[in-house]
């Protein structure tokens, strides 16, 4: 199946040469690379997280797979959903699902299941997809669209992750990345300190933490169940350290900063 770009001329230009254009205007042409195992990136419209997404991507060295995981915002769908076959339409070009590293996610993990219909919609995976094309515009992907759950099966899910890449994919060539936004809709002042305290275990690399200062603080990091599994998975995987490439909120995009939204770009290795 063919899955049709669902929020391109919304949340992003839907014309090449625009969308290039503005990816030009994000990413960090002097940055130095480095050789990630995973990374959080921003979802939102570009003009609001697309410099911190674009400078998050222009910090680690680009794979030839990855797998991408997102928050499902519209409810469709089975609650831990994977695709393992198709094509996903962007106007940078068409990327191909890994079909095999999917399945054998898919057979690994008694969570996750088979289901287009909870990405079909969804812009949490979607959005990052032209960040990566811009540096290498023939890799292949896994797109898993997860919601809220306990904390053990986070951890199952991210397990099944590892194992799958341990056994049937380049470790070195394989990259997980999170989709997240930060604190919503509450003032700068509080986001930041929000947002801060779930970066702080993110850099730790503690999932254990990020889960319950979430749960605790109530941060409504909407993807904070992709970060949990990608601290998880590339910990197996062999990551020993984080860094904050980048940290800003809507407001300073907007100037309004009584309702801001925030965005983190942080690297795993």
């Amino acid at each position: 199946m063919v899955r049709r770009a669902a929020v391109s001329g919304q949340f992003y230009p839907s014309a090449k040469a625009s969308l290039l254009n503005q990816i030009e205007g994000f990413i960090d042409k002097t940055a130095e690379k480095t050789d990630a195992f995973g990374a959080i990136m921003p979802h939102a419209g570009y003009v609001y997280s697309g410099l911190v997404a674009g400078q998050t991507a222009s910090s680690f060295l680009s794979k030839d797979r990855y797998i991408l995981i997102g928050p499902n915002h519209t409810g469709f769908g089975k609650p831990f959903s994977i695709m393992t076959e198709g094509i996903w339409d962007s106007p940078l070009g068409k990327v191909e699902i890994d079909s095999s590293l999917a399945g054998a996610i898919l057979t690994k993990s008694k969570f996750l299941k088979e289901d287009s219909l909870a990405h079909t919609q969804e812009h949490s995976i979607e959005v990052e997809i032209p960040f990566l094309q811009y540096f290498k515009p023939d890799f292949k992907f896994v797109p898993i669209a997860v919601f809220p759950a306990e904390l053990k099966i986070y951890k199952e899910i991210a397990q099944s992750i590892a194992k799958a890449i341990e056994e049937f994919a380049d470790k070195k060539r394989t990259m997980i990345i999170a989709s997240s936004d930060m604190t919503h809709y509450e003032p700068q002042e509080a986001a930041h300190y929000k947002d801060k305290i779930a970066i702080d275990a993110i850099l730790k690399l503690d999932e254990d933490e990020l889960f319950d200062k979430v749960k605790d603080l109530d941060i409504s990091m909407c993807g904070y169940a992709p970060a949990v599994i990608m601290l998880a998975a590339t910990k197996i995987l062999g990551a020993k350290k984080a860094k904050l490439i980048k940290y800003q909120t809507s407001g300073d995009v907007s100037g309004d900063y009584s309702a801001v939204v925030g965005y983190a770009g942080v690297i795993v290795y």
